[in-house]
């Protein structure tokens, strides 16, 4: 296995990504703080260059390429942010992309993905496996894989998030995340443990598809079928070693949320917070909704991952 990232690779991240990543803004709502009877921060990474945290780990990661890498370019597979996060990345540092993309990936991030100039190359994600694919390509074009969430540099990347919010904030009690593959959760894990030891980190994930939450509570990666959700940046189908073992000693608990528990949660952010929040950006928030009473009265940091939704979809899933 490789080896894991440390917080002190989450703070050489930062220095790296600094003046090229967004400094997102800590949004509050007293709405919410009176509905749920807690201090609630949420950091905005829906307003992170490309719409997603996914910005903070890709450029982490391409950034520190050799020279060679860098010639003969990155492939990385992706439902969408992932994607156009190493796209993006690429453009700025002048490296060849080549995405591998669900077919059914939402439009919008296609269109972004090949937007920032990368070759996307398409597949099904119920019968094809975007990781076999992106080994074929890199084995004959000798392009160096950044996987979205199982690389220390991706887990370092994205835990800058959760860095600049308790740096911003103060030391906080919880703090939710998305759960997909982990990459996120990982490196909020590794900067709410070195910056408020005390924090409960609390990982959430689709209801349809909870093979993180199975996977701690068995005690190994439990591999599941493509979950159908509209959550699609956590659509995936296990959890990674790296990202695995981060959980297991880092995690108060893993939690799920269903897709009507995301639509009210998205209804919420656009309504009272006048924000775009894509499905899987929710989760957090609808987790906290649901363990409102554990919450009384403490300091909780909600990470939203992004608000790439495509806009037909975003307002047939508020109008029901």
């Amino acid at each position: 296995m490789t080896s894991l990232p440390t917080y002190a690779d989450v703070e050489a991240a930062a220095a790296r990504i600094a003046g090229v990543a967004h400094k997102t803004p800590v949004l509050t709502s007293t709405t919410a703080d009176q509905a749920l009877g807690c201090k609630l921060f949420f950091k905005a990474e829906n307003f992170q260059r490309m719409g997603a945290f996914k910005f903070r780990g890709g450029y982490n990661s391409v950034a520190k390429f050799t020279p060679e890498q860098k010639k003969t370019g990155v492939v990385a597979y992706s439902s969408g942010n992932h994607a156009q996060a190493v796209a993006l990345a690429a453009k700025i540092l002048g490296v060849p992309a080549v995405i591998v993309m669900p077919h059914d990936a939402p439009a919008a991030k296609v269109a972004a993905t090949k937007g920032y100039g990368a070759e996307v190359v398409s597949y099904d994600r119920y019968s094809e496996d975007r990781e076999a694919i992106g080994a074929k390509l890199s084995a004959e074009r000798g392009l160096t894989i950044i996987p979205p969430y199982n690389h220390p540099d991706v887990i370092a990347g994205q835990g800058t998030a959760a860095k600049e919010l308790i740096e911003e904030v103060g030391p906080l009690d919880y703090v939710f995340a998305p759960v997909g593959g982990g990459g996120l959760i990982s490196g909020t894990a590794l900067s709410a443990k070195a910056l408020c030891p005390d924090c409960k980190v609390i990982g959430v994930e689709p209801a349809a598809g909870n093979d993180a939450q199975r996977s701690l509570a068995e005690g190994r990666i439990v591999h599941i079928d493509t979950p159908k959700t509209i959550a699609d940046g956590a659509q995936t189908q296990h959890i990674g070693d790296l990202t695995y073992t981060i959980m297991k000693y880092n995690l108060a608990e893993i939690r799920t949320a269903t897709d009507a528990e995301l639509i009210e949660a998205m209804g919420f952010f656009a309504t009272r917070m006048k924000i775009v929040v894509e499905p899987t950006g929710c989760l957090g928030f609808a987790a906290a909704k649901q363990i409102a009473p554990a919450l009384a009265g403490k300091r909780v940091g909600i990470i939203l991952s992004g608000g790439n939704v495509d806009m037909t979809r975003f307002c047939e899933l508020l109008a029901g």
